[in-house]
């Protein structure tokens, strides 16, 4: 298996670096502390611009000014004042609308000027931060400025999530997409694929002799991923109306993730044969069909309850909820991989907001030994090994096996062999952005979604979203803010003779 120069081979390409929506809180909450990080890493190029675009009018000074504030809030490491000068001196704003071709000459205009001053050799970066019903417009008139193509020079464009709200609408946007771009250019985003131990899992699983001849159905009983979030929607009820769990965490996150741990070895870590042997996963997944809802999902809304030791209100009293909504704040599905590696074995998968804590956990339940040699101990009951890959908030792998205790007599005690990140030694935290940004700049495609990966996914929701929208929930609330959701939850695993791992601190 062959690999491909990673992020601590050499910076990135020169380019300039032009974010839409640059105004938003993701611009300065997570690229631009991001961008900072890769500066500080040595894995930007010096021959980089940053430019801006968003409706409000702001001069080149003024927005580095507003940068430097929202960099002083917002980094992750503390400020070198003399790196951040340098950057600073790199950042150009575009003030207009996304559908005004006037913006787009401004920024044609820009562009030339950065090419000429920073030596960006005619690369661009297009990066969408702005809500999806922008996606398509902005591309038409990036096409239309000339700005979508050169003829030696790259132009991408990071887009991201949502792609889509179904099956039916990720196709369109695909569609109108492609009207102007190679899908070669595009990169969908998604930030939990640039988290340490979700890159690790390919390293996890095919650099270790031990694990890949276990890592089937022969050995591994089940899966779980849990994605746990302790707060609620806070303000953004408005858009979490509209979504719902399945739309904001299973379709693209949770999928994603199952794909990287169930999918075949790629023959090289390229990233077309990475993203192959991912969407085969996701196309060997079975939809989740209507007739099958009552045995293979379920769906769950907060009421009030406790976190963190504070009252915390139901989801329908939050601002900006409908009284009586439908939406569900929680989801748990079970799904199954029908092929030769993964046929009968069940993954669930589960997400939920105002749970007991803020976790996101990957758990390999392997099956157990034969007890014949502890029919006369008191061992006749051992617990099944774990493998789990914590994502966060702290990033680690935690392996639970058995050993004899100490004495004459043969008790055996279950033992956590951890790896914790900071083992490595202290490490600047991060936004998750930076790889992804970074492998943007190079070429590198092996952590973005494709359009069939897009398309494979909505394929296995749809069905669910269709039929939970047709129905009303009856129980809506039915589960307490600080709980670990449902009870209906713990029946899907119960009739399997299996039960959740819930994260806790001992668990650590």
């Amino acid at each position: 298996m062959s690999a491909s120069p990673r992020a601590q081979d050499r910076p990135g390409d020169p380019c300039a670096f032009v974010i839409f929506g640059v105004s938003g809180d993701l611009a300065k909450r997570k690229l631009l502390p991001a961008l900072y990080n890769l500066r500080a890493n040595g894995l930007l190029p010096p021959s980089l611009a940053v430019i801006g675009v968003a409706r409000r009018e702001y001069s080149h000074q003024q927005f580095r000014e507003i940068m430097r504030k929202e960099i002083r809030e917002f980094a992750t490491q503390a400020l070198d004042e003399n790196l951040w000068a340098a950057m600073e001196k790199s950042l150009y704003f575009c003030q207009g609308d996304f559908n005004d071709p006037a913006t787009f000459q401004r920024l044609a205009v820009l562009l030339h000027d950065a090419e000429v001053a920073h030596a960006t050799r005619g690369n661009v970066l297009f990066y969408l931060a702005t809500p999806p019903e922008n996606f398509a417009e902005i591309v038409q008139q990036v096409h239309a400025a000339g700005l979508s193509r050169a003829e030696t020079a790259w132009r991408r464009f990071i887009i991201e999530k949502p792609f889509g709200r179904d099956l039916a609408s990720a196709r369109a946007l695909n569609t109108e997409l492609h009207r102007h771009l190679d899908e070669s250019q595009i990169y969908r985003i998604d930030h939990y694929l640039g988290k340490e131990t979700v890159q690790n899992i390919m390293a996890l699983r095919f650099s270790n002799g031990f694990l890949e001849p276990v890592w089937n159905r022969r050995y591994v009983d089940h899966m779980q991923i849990t994605v746990a979030e302790s707060i609620g929607v806070e303000n953004r009820g408005n858009y979490y109306e509209t979504a719902g769990v399945v739309r904001d965490m299973l379709q693209n996150h949770m999928l994603q993730l199952m794909a990287l741990v169930a999918m075949e070895p790629p023959i090289s870590f390229q990233g077309e044969e990475v993203r192959n042997e991912r969407v085969k996963v996701l196309n060997a997944i079975h939809p989740l069909e209507d007739g099958q809802l009552d045995a293979k999902a379920v769906r769950g809304q907060y009421g009030p309850g406790v976190t963190g030791g504070q009252p915390a209100a139901g989801y329908r009293s939050e601002p900006r909820v409908s009284p009586d909504s439908n939406t569900e704040t929680y989801a748990a599905v079970k799904l199954e991989v029908d092929n030769w590696r993964w046929s009968g074995v069940p993954f669930y998968l589960r997400s939920g907001k105002r749970l007991v804590r803020r976790d996101t956990e990957i758990m390999i339940q392997f099956r157990r030994p034969p007890l014949l040699l502890f029919r006369e101990t008191d061992c006749e009951r051992i617990e099944p090994n774990r493998l789990i890959l914590h994502i966060q908030p702290e990033e680690g792998i935690n392996l639970r096996i058995h050993a004899k205790k100490p004495g004459p007599a043969l008790h055996l005690a279950t033992v956590n062999l951890d790896f914790n990140y900071t083992d490595f030694g202290p490490t600047p935290a991060a936004t998750g952005y930076e790889r992804l940004i970074y492998d943007a700049t190079t070429g590198d495609t092996t952590l973005f979604h494709r359009e069939d990966m897009v398309d494979a996914s909505w394929r296995i929701v749809t069905p669910l979203l269709e039929a939970w929208a047709a129905t009303r929930a009856p129980d809506f609330p039915n589960y307490a803010a600080g709980s670990w959701g449902p009870s209906a939850a713990d029946d899907l695993l119960a009739r399997g003779g299996r039960g959740w791992w819930n994260p806790n601190s001992a668990a650590h």
